[in-house]
């Protein structure tokens, strides 16, 4: 383990030594500001930081205080004071050279809010609102309290402005009472307790927490910004902080939306849709910028909105991420730790006050926060466990003291016995908050919560973001668009229509396809979380060849196409040609609809009675999880049948293992059908061909819909295999065909 630790501590040394003396021999060479030596600050902070940082993580501390460590090392606190002409080499103190990278800290700031707001989720804040609330009001109440009476009785030489001491009060006490929503998720995660009860109150309340501080320090920045308290001025500020936020969060949430489909659906050029994520927290920072307030407050709630858009795919999530985490992160905590002078700590004064500070924010926070956990209705551990977990500042505090040095309100003393309280809880927390979760027990509903959130994450339908819809002008068409709508509506997704048939019908129509989504949609939508008509609907219309305009959407990162045309099959074994053409061109998964029976006449039924054939395969489940989420919002019926046959390897060994393992299958299908409360009927069929066994059940039940997951064959044109094939051509009841985005053959070639 040492040896571990020594290998980036030795390649950070590695990286001062080198820089150090090239900065040497640049010394001199220019009066101005000199690229080579932003280069040179730029590499030594990534390189210590990120060393540092890995250190930290692999002590069970966040990787925040490694950089933060690595701009304290480099500083006057160690490097300055071992080789102070080094140091200065590197890191002069002319204002041309610092105002280069001082400029790079200050994107960072925005980008590391973005970030921020990205990870915030306003649902978790829903649904554990009101003791979040409560406990968020307590929890900066009190440590508010504190911090504003310190700085009301700091002296004098500690604040560059004494006549200023209102707005250094104020700092002073949201500083105490601000947490990092960044910091406390973490270790929450890193403890896997992010999804349990207590868990989910500690993150909301850090967002609440984190929220109400930043339009605070948005007023605070009014009020520095006039000198003096200005009624008018931080009115401005407050009301349109209010109405900023009140755009934002509805026309805002919409347009930013639409954007980032725009940008992805539209834009041929690389990375489009994190360029119009970066514009977007421009544009926003410099909004609030203009109403008076900071900058960080845009770019905390563009974060909110991206992070909320419904087609923010993981890749686009990642690669920001580790832009902003590899470069942007140890620059700024990195300048953050040259600021501080810990050197100053020597003087016994100081020392003391900066203990005392330590101990005021952080009784102030934990009594504030137990009092609000006890009163929001948690108990003694749970209260415990908040009370922990919120005590840490990490990189919020750091972005708010960086802001209070910039502003003039913190003198540099004052900014370095913040940072170093800063540093302290954070470091003090994760062990803290280990050992009261560790004792909170589980009770029987969260636990079912989560073995079913657990369920999900390996879950197809659970993981979709996007629908395409295919369709022509037919009856069968209808019936896939009510279909499509029916699962859309279960979780608000946003869905498109392609047109291609000869014919598109007016939108304004109740029977357009855009119509019959939108109206499962809503129907699921109201008997259920999502608010009605939350399912955004685009139409595309075909202006080109099929297998062409397939291929253009297929592009924009769809994750399941719905096919609903005229006719499905056409000779004995093959399907439309239509069908060929667009299962070549989508590579992802492919569910085709067959509308038979009744849903020829009455193409939206009010109800489903579905039936799921199951045989184990991953496939299967696929099929089962399509059939358990239309049953849940299509108010009807769901039956599972499984067929033991002799074509089934290990079929002929003893009967009673045999059925063990069948029965086994049909268990796991019912435990999926009751995570969601749905009730079902399972069979199960012994030595039956499998497509006449499913045939049977189909004649001799009021079943009218087959949802069948199935595997794409090998072969020169499409094929599900001859059980999907007799079921498609003889089932009197419609049919759902769900397959995987590969052929078997591929799939075990892959494996």
């Amino acid at each position: 383990m040492p040896s571990r630790l020594l290998r980036p501590a030795g390649l950070a040394l590695a990286a001062l030594v080198f820089t150090t003396i090239a900065a040497g021999a640049e010394t001199g060479k220019a009066a101005g500001p000199s690229e080579f030596l932003l280069i040179v600050q730029i590499v030594l902070l990534i390189a210590v930081g990120r060393g540092l940082g890995e250190i930290m993580q692999r002590i069970g501390q966040p990787s925040v205080i490694g950089e933060l460590l690595a701009g304290i090392i480099l500083g006057p606190s160690l490097f300055g004071w071992i080789w102070p002409d080094a140091q200065a080499a590197i890191f002069p103190k002319t204002p041309e050279q610092k105002a280069m990278i001082d400029g790079i800290a200050q994107v960072g700031i925005l980008l590391l809010l973005l970030l921020t707001g990205m990870e915030t989720d306003l649902k978790l804040v829903k649904k554990v609102g009101k003791a979040a609330i409560s406990i968020s009001i307590a929890g900066i109440l009190v440590p508010f309290a504190c911090g504003f009476a310190l700085g009301e009785f700091l002296p004098d030489a500690l604040l560059p402005n004494p006549q200023a001491r209102l707005v250094a009060s104020l700092f002073m006490g949201t500083a105490l009472s601000i947490s990092s929503v960044k910091i406390v998720a973490v270790v929450v995660r890193e403890m896997n307790f992010m999804r349990r009860n207590v868990g989910q109150i500690i993150i909301a309340t850090a967002i609440i927490d984190d929220t109400i501080g930043w339009v605070i320090i948005a007023v605070i920045f009014s009020l520095a910004s006039h000198g003096t308290l200005d009624i008018a001025a931080v009115a401005k500020a407050v009301l349109g902080t209010l109405a900023f936020l009140a755009v934002s969060f509805t026309v805002g949430r919409w347009l930013v939306f639409q954007l980032i489909r725009w940008a992805n659906d539209t834009l041929v050029s690389t990375a489009p849709v994190i360029t119009v994520i970066l514009l977007l927290m421009g544009g926003m920072a410099l909004v609030t910028h203009l109403i008076g307030v900071h900058t960080v407050l845009g770019a905390f709630v563009a974060g909110i909105l991206v992070g909320e858009s419904p087609i923010l795919t993981r890749q686009i999530d990642e690669r920001l991420r580790g832009l902003i985490s590899s470069f942007f992160m140890p620059v700024f905590f990195g300048l953050a730790g040259l600021s501080a002078d810990l050197s100053a700590l020597r003087d016994p004064y100081l020392l003391g006050l900066t203990a005392l500070l330590v101990l005021i924010a952080s009784v102030g926070k934990f009594g504030g926060a137990f009092v609000g956990g006890s009163v929001g209705g948690l108990n003694t551990r749970e209260s415990l466990a908040l009370a922990s977990g919120m005590n840490a500042r990490g990189s919020t505090e750091v972005i708010i003291a960086t802001i209070g040095l910039t502003m003039g309100v913190l003198s540099q003393n004052l900014f370095t016995m913040i940072v170093t309280m800063a540093i302290v809880t954070t470091m003090a927390m994760p062990p803290m908050l280990r050992a009261a979760l560790a004792r909170l027990p589980m009770n029987k509903e969260e636990k079912e919560r989560l073995e079913r959130e657990e369920f999900e994450k390996r879950g197809f339908v659970a993981n979709l973001e996007r629908f395409l819809l295919a369709v022509d002008e037919s009856v069968n068409a209808t019936f896939a668009a009510h279909v499509a709508g029916l699962i859309a509506g279960m979780r608000g997704l946003p869905l498109t229509v392609l047109h291609i048939g000869s014919r598109v019908k007016d939108q304004g129509d109740e029977d357009s396809h855009e119509a019959v989504v939108k109206k499962a949609a809503e129907k699921v939508a109201a008997d259920g979380d999502n608010d009605p008509g939350s399912v955004d609907v685009t139409t595309r219309v075909r202006k080109a060849a099929l297998g062409e305009a397939i291929g253009d959407e297929a592009k924009k990162g769809f994750d399941l196409l719905v096919v609903g045309v005229d006719k499905v099959t056409a000779t004995k074994d093959r399907f439309n040609r239509s069908i060929e053409d667009i299962a070549a061109e989508f590579d992802g998964s492919l569910a085709i609809v067959a509308a038979k029976g009744k849903h020829l006449k009455q193409p939206m039924p009010d109800a489903l009675n579905i039936l799921v054939p199951v045989s184990g395969s991953s496939v299967s489940k696929r099929g089962a999880e399509v059939a358990v989420a239309l049953a849940q919002a299509g108010s009807g019926s769901l039956r599972v049948i499984y067929v033991a046959t002799t074509r089934d390897k290990g079929a002929q060994r003893g009967a009673s293992r045999g059925l063990s393992q069948e029965e086994g299958i049909l268990k796991d299908t019912s435990d999926l059908a009751a995570r969601y409360e749905i009730d079902i009927t399972t069979t199960l069929r012994v030595n039956r061909a499998p497509e006449a066994a499913i045939l049977r059940e189909i004649d001799t039940t009021d079943v009218d819909l087959v949802v069948m997951g199935v595997d794409r064959i090998q072969a020169d044109h499409l094929s599900f295999g001859g059980v999907a094939d007799a079921v498609l051509r003889q089932s009197k009841a419609s049919v759902l065909l769900v397959s995987s985005g590969e052929t078997r053959k591929a799939a075990a070639e892959k494996a």
